[in-house]
């Protein structure tokens, strides 16, 4: 059974928490973060479940502002009143599920939701090592505050891309 997505919930986030620590050790996030995300946008939100218990990734997603990336392990206090972008804090898939389409259906998941909120980009902080991915995917450098992307460490870079009518 291919793995699915659905919505992250409030038990998910120990798992959430111990997926990141193990996904992405060089960029750590207090578990305050975490639930922040998902308390102030549920539906940016998703898990990965390869048998419909187990988390085998994640999604955090929220609309924000394009050239005012989030810093890494910042709490945000709330969504901007007037979003510009549809913004992917974090995307972990487990190494197991890598390679199976996992993160092609969380973008167009991700584009439907910017499109649902009448967002017309999605952007987001990609690591030196996930910009080529990414970049394969449409998305272009953008600029925005160099702060943030600094507290991401060497080689992040803040990404764009439009998102895609629904004919596209």
């Amino acid at each position: 059974m291919t793995a699915q997505w659905r919505s992250l919930y409030h038990s998910d986030l120990p798992d959430v928490q111990a997926l990141a620590g193990r996904i992405h050790p060089s960029y750590p996030e207090d578990a305050a973060v975490f639930a922040e995300r998902l308390a102030l946008c549920p539906a940016g939100c998703l898990g990965l479940h390869e048998d419909g218990k187990r988390l085998a990734g994640y999604l955090l997603s929220h609309p924000w502002r394009l050239r005012a990336p989030p810093r890494l392990n910042t709490l945000l206090h709330a969504l901007p009143p007037d979003p510009d972008c549809w913004y992917v804090h974090d995307i972990a898939i487990a190494p197991a599920l890598r390679g199976q389409g996992a993160a092609t259906r969380a973008l167009a998941l991700v584009e439907h939701a910017a499109r649902r909120a009448g967002l017309h980009r999605i952007a987001l902080m990609a690591t030196g090592q996930a910009v080529g991915f990414w970049r394969r995917q449409g998305f272009a450098p953008v600029p925005s505050d160099a702060g943030a992307a600094a507290s991401y460490g060497d080689g992040a870079m803040p990404l764009s891309r439009a998102v895609p009518d629904v004919g596209s």
